[in-house]
C-alpha cells in the first residue's frame, strides 16, 4: 500500500506542478501580448501626434503664402482699397490663428520661428518696412521657420 500512496503523491505532484507550469506560461504569454499592443499604442498615438503637427505647419505654411500675397498686391496708397484692407485683415487673422495652433501642437524648437515670420509677414502686409522689398524683408524669417520645421519633422 506504501506504493500506491507514492504514485498517488507523485502523479498529484504532477499534476500540480503541469498546471502551475500551464498557469505560468499563459500569463507569461498573457502579459506580452499586454506589452506589445501598450507598444502599438504608443506608436500610434505617436503617429498621429506627428500628423497633426504636420497638419498645424500645412495650415501655417498657407496662411503665410495668404498673407504674403496679401503684401505683394497691396495698394501704393494707403486706405484707397477697402477690399484689399479687409482680406488682408482675414488673411493676418487666419495667421495669427495657424501660428496659435503651431504653437500648441508643434516642438518648443519652432515657436520663435514661427513668432518672428509672422510678425514679418504683419510687418510687410500693413508695409512697416520702409523701402524694403517684400521678399527681401520676409527672407530671414521664411528661412529660419522653414530650417525649424524640417528640423523638427526630421527628428521624429
Amino acid at each position: 500500500m506504501g506504493g500506491e500512496v507514492w504514485a498517488s503523491v507523485l502523479s498529484l505532484t504532477g499534476v500540480l506542478l503541469g498546471g502551475g507550469l500551464t498557469a505560468f506560461a499563459q500569463h507569461a504569454t498573457q502579459r506580452s501580448a499586454e506589452r506589445a499592443e501598450e507598444a502599438r499604442q504608443v506608436v500610434a498615438t505617436a503617429e498621429s501626434r506627428r500628423a497633426e503637427q504636420l497638419e498645424a505647419l500645412k495650415e501655417f505654411i498657407a496662411k503665410a503664402q495668404m498673407a504674403e500675397r496679401a503684401a505683394y498686391s497691396r495698394p501704393e496708397e494707403w486706405g484707397d482699397d477697402e477690399d484689399w484692407t479687409t482680406q488682408a485683415g482675414a488673411a493676418m487673422t487666419a495667421l495669427w490663428t495657424a501660428s496659435g495652433n503651431v504653437m500648441l501642437l508643434c516642438d518648443e524648437a519652432l515657436h520663435e520661428p514661427v513668432r518672428v515670420y509672422g510678425h514679418a509677414l504683419n510687418q510687410a502686409v500693413w508695409r512697416n518696412i520702409g523701402d524694403t522689398e517684400v521678399n527681401e524683408h520676409l527672407e530671414a524669417g521664411k528661412s529660419a521657420f522653414m530650417a525649424a520645421a524640417r528640423s523638427t519633422l526630421g527628428s521624429h
